[in-house]
């Protein structure tokens, strides 16, 4: 891998918008929501949305249960 394709790489994403992501994501996951328009394509990114996406499926489905 060339040095100017790990730089631009590495320029698409910062600590805020993979935050960013992982909130969006989660709040997807708890109102059980997965609009493709809203997940974001960058790797990265994308893998922080859909960690967050999990979680919040996750402590849907402990609400779910708890209210059952």
């Amino acid at each position: 891998m060339s040095s100017d394709n790990h730089s631009k790489n590495t320029q698409d994403w910062s600590l805020e918008s993979l935050n960013k992501a992982y909130q969006q994501g989660y709040m997807a996951g708890l109102a059980c929501r997965r609009n493709p328009a809203q997940i974001p394509t960058e790797e990265v990114v994308l893998a922080a949305w859909e960690a967050g996406w999990d979680d919040g499926q996750t402590q849907y489905q402990l609400i779910k249960q708890r209210t059952a």
